[in-house]
């Protein structure tokens, strides 16, 4: 063995608060697209004790009641009693919305990027999903103990919650879970004895591989002994807080910006989009075992003003041949991003919590593996 490493990666659940203000900004986006699929929108969100701001840049031909999507989708999450601290009955809603600048107007117009910036896709071969395994394991987490929530297995759970998994590398291959950690927002009621009792037996045995599981393992409930205020009660939330935990959990590179709130002409969403598509074709295609895409923009400028990947020394042909498949094949401009990825949709309310990437559901085109054939034929 040459290598042997740990590698930690977090999740947190629809209602951490930094998540509640993501969909929030992504639920007013999907309102407007319902009317208006060309509707410009950078929406921002910000939640504490008892209110929700809403601020932002939005030009469209429709109306949206914003209180009304604020305070639906506080309920949906689960904020639904005063006694959480925070419920969409009582909060306070403040909105502040301009239209989006003519000066970046006139370079989205003619089909230039909505604002310069990198962004990177990163794929890997080590799960099903070619996600890294840290951050799939942590997502497992957090997406179930939010189902024994709503689906009332346990009577004391509210909507925060986090989860915390480390994974032991060899040679760079996962081979055993050193450490998992899962913090469950609960009622005051609530013993910590059957807190952890449950967790353990209805989150973590419920989605933890037992392959990777040991003696050794670690395993924390609820590490400071009790999580009763919670939600925007116990931590103020912004969009766009938790950008690790919307991509690889750590792994690879990130180029900054969020995504919550942002029509797909802003290319901090649709091109991170692209570049997860196209890193993951690459590395389904045979390529390599694992692949970082990264494409850079400047504002008003429709082609990428350059193209980088990397496959960390696993890639059977050469990385700068790899750069021309991908100029070869993929339209990079935000009009063909947009147009190929289906992004003028309602669809991305879902994508604001448990990952933006490694799901296998409807709306998330961004994750199909179609290109494979053309890339394989293209490589010879």
């Amino acid at each position: 063995m040459k290598n042997k490493y740990l590698f930690t990666s977090e999740s947190v659940t629809e209602g951490h608060p930094d998540k509640v203000c993501d969909q929030i900004s992504d639920g007013i986006l999907d309102e407007i697209f319902k009317s208006d699929p060309s509707g410009r929108v950078a929406c921002e969100t910000l939640v504490t004790t008892g209110l929700a701001l809403v601020a932002g840049e939005i030009t469209t031909s429709c109306y949206v009641d914003i209180p009304k999507v604020v305070r639906g989708t506080i309920r949906e999450i689960g904020y639904t009693s005063a006694n959480y601290g925070f419920d969409y009955l009582t909060c306070g809603v403040i909105t502040s919305i301009q239209e989006q600048s003519p000066d970046i107007s006139m370079g989205v117009d003619v089909g230039g990027a909505g604002d310069q910036g990198m962004m990177f896709g990163y794929a890997s071969d080590e799960t099903r999903e070619l996600m890294p395994l840290p951050i799939t394991l942590a997502h497992a987490l957090t997406r179930r103990l939010a189902r024994i929530r709503k689906e009332k297995l346990v009577n004391y759970l509210r909507p925060d919650g986090k989860s915390q998994v480390t994974v032991e590398y060899h040679d760079g291959k996962p081979k055993r879970v050193e450490a998992i950690i899962v913090s469950a927002h609960h009622d005051k009621k609530a013993k910590m004895s059957d807190i952890r009792k449950d967790m353990k037996e209805l989150v973590i045995k419920e989605v933890m591989p037992k392959d990777l599981m040991d003696k050794n393992t670690k395993i924390f409930v609820n590490p400071t002994g009790r999580f009763e205020v919670g939600g925007p009660q116990g931590d103020t939330g912004v969009t766009g807080r938790k950008i690790i935990v919307d991509t690889y959990g750590g792994v690879g590179s990130h180029g900054g910006g969020c995504f919550s709130g942002k029509d797909p002409t802003k290319v901090d969403r649709s091109g991170s989009y692209m570049a997860r598509y196209v890193a993951k074709n690459i590395v389904a295609s045979g390529m390599a075992k694992k692949c970082e895409v990264q494409f850079a923009y400047a504002i008003g400028v429709p082609e990428p003003v350059s193209i980088m990947v990397n496959t960390f020394g696993t890639g059977k042909i050469p990385e700068n041949r790899v750069v021309d498949l991908v100029r070869e094949n993929f339209d990079l401009t935000p009009g063909g991003i947009i147009e190929k990825l289906k992004l003028r949709r309602p669809i991305y309310r879902k994508t604001a919590v448990y990952g933006h990437f490694g799901r296998d559901e409807e709306g998330f085109t961004w994750e199909e593996i179609d290109m494979v054939e053309v890339l394989k034929k293209k490589a010879k």
